[in-house]
């Protein structure tokens, strides 16, 4: 099966913006792979002029913050890390049963790489130079900076949201038949990993099965083709 990877641009945060992006992406990548019917919620973001649509789904908007929980643990055991979380479409395949086990195969036909670096505070400057006479307003240029950083960064969330809106448009051949199951999302899985090289990734042991499948692919197929 043909599985289309997507490597969505990298995302420079801030701690307490951590939640509103995490949501804003996986939210509007599940909505544009709903199934059937949905209910659409719009959702202004509060730290950004940005408006993005959930299906509307208590269950799925209940393990999206978990997952979002997780990362934000993650990010506050391994600071000044660079952190990925992988969003995967999956078909369920029953494999030959033997006489003690009934095996279920994961088949992948897309996954979504988001990207996050967590910025890290600078320790502020204390004192004054006293090779100038200008002093300037700490308060004051830590503001400037700090809109000017956040217009950045709302600027490549929506870089993000067009990517993701992009894609979907262009990638349609690989999408399996409609499941026969409830829900509004083809089945998907939600993995945590800590970027350790340009195309390996480190996955903890809660992820072991999905990163096993991951490497025993790359050995088959090469390195990831990485989308722009």
């Amino acid at each position: 099966m043909n599985c289309e990877l997507c490597q969505l641009k990298e995302l420079d945060v801030e701690y307490f913006e951590i939640r509103e992006v995490l949501q804003c992406i996986l939210h509007t990548i599940f909505f544009h792979r709903a199934l059937g019917l949905v209910r659409p919620k719009d959702i202004d973001l509060q730290l950004f002029e940005i408006t993005y649509v959930q299906c509307g789904d208590a269950e799925l908007e209940k393990k999206v913050d978990e997952k979002i929980d997780q990362f934000i643990d993650r990010i506050e055991k391994h600071p000044n890390k660079k952190n990925q979380i992988c969003l995967s479409f999956f078909e369920v395949k029953n494999k030959q049963a033997t006489w003690f086990t009934h095996k279920v195969e994961h088949l992948y036909w897309e996954q979504w790489y988001i990207n996050i670096n967590v910025a890290q505070h600078p320790k502020p400057i204390s004192g004054k130079s006293h090779h100038s006479k200008l002093v300037l307003d700490p308060g004051e240029s830590a503001s400037d900076e700090r809109n000017a950083r956040r217009a950045t960064l709302e600027s490549s969330l929506h870089e993000v949201l067009f990517q993701i809106i992009k894609f979907v448009n262009e990638k349609k051949d690989h999408i399996p038949p409609i499941p026969n199951m409830e829900g509004v999302s083809f089945p998907y899985e939600i993995t945590i990993s800590r970027l350790v090289f340009y195309y390996y990734f480190y996955f903890d042991s809660s992820d072991s099965a999905f990163g096993m499948d991951m490497f025993k692919r790359m050995l088959q197929t090469g390195h990831p083709t990485m989308l722009s």
